[in-house]
């Protein structure tokens, strides 16, 4: 049995809402395997949440992190440099678009609604690895949570899929730029799962059902599922393993109809 060491190293995770989050489940993954650990949060509604589910994982810290600020990001590596002097792992699962936007017709979308969803969901992406990387001295990983809407129209997701696109595009233009560093950056697309997210998505307890019935393993994924996923990319083993898109999602993305 292959084994997963991952004390001495140590991992900031974004994204964490509350415990149906997928960055929960990878960051409980992470934790279990050694790894020292950093939750964010993005403004004081999520504070005391966060905090409680950090008090879970002995030796956890918990900082304040809007992505569309520089400063905070900036204050976030710079209090991990004090605290670690490295950081080895990166988990990106920041998405966010206002609801209007998602309920309405896309090609009705306003500039506002769009320049919101793809900066916090796409360029947060390099704000925050723009700042970790000088901490990544001896090379580290990089994984983020993206969908299928980013290949496919998905009813719904509308600026979220443009946002995703983004975001897969960004995955591969950094994993070749800063491969070089031994810095390795890749995506989970994971299947509908039942996050705080998901759930303003209109029609999802409809979109959970079409995909068990279609998905070749006839259910749909776990959190847990891809919080190992998110594991292994983490892990060194798949130190092989860069711009990659992993789907996490049943085998839903490879049927045709």
């Amino acid at each position: 049995m292959v084994s997963i060491d991952l004390n001495g190293r140590h991992a900031l995770v974004l994204g964490v809402a509350n415990h149906r989050s997928l960055s929960w489940a990878i960051a409980q993954q992470l934790h279990a395997a050694g790894a020292a650990l950093c939750l964010t949060y993005a403004g004081e509604r999520l504070k005391a949440g966060v905090e409680e589910l950090a008090a879970t994982l002995p030796g956890t810290r918990v900082l304040e992190c809007d992505v569309t600020r520089e400063d905070q990001v900036a204050a976030v590596a710079h209090a991990l440099e004090a605290a670690w002097g490295s950081i080895e792992m990166l988990v990106h699962g920041v998405a966010f678009a206002r609801k209007e936007d998602l309920e309405g017709r896309f090609v009705d979308t306003p500039v506002e609604g769009f320049q919101l969803a793809l900066d916090v969901s796409a360029y947060s992406l390099l704000r925050v690895t723009r700042h970790v990387l000088p901490l990544m001295k001896q090379g580290g990983s990089i994984v983020t949570l993206s969908y299928l809407a980013a290949e496919r129209a998905v009813p719904s997701y509308n600026v979220m899929g443009s946002a995703k696109a983004v975001l897969e595009q960004s995955v591969r233009q950094l994993a070749f730029e800063l491969g070089p560093m031994n810095v390795r950056v890749n995506a989970i697309s994971a299947g509908p799962v039942s996050t705080l997210a998901a759930r303003g998505i209109h029609g999802f307890t409809d979109m959970l059902k079409k995909h068990a019935d279609k998905a070749p393993l006839k259910r749909n994924i776990t959190k847990e599922e891809v919080g190992r996923a998110g594991l292994f990319l983490l892990s060194d083993l798949s130190s092989g393993v860069t711009g990659e898109v992993l789907m996490v999602d049943a085998g839903y993305s490879i049927m045709a109809w």
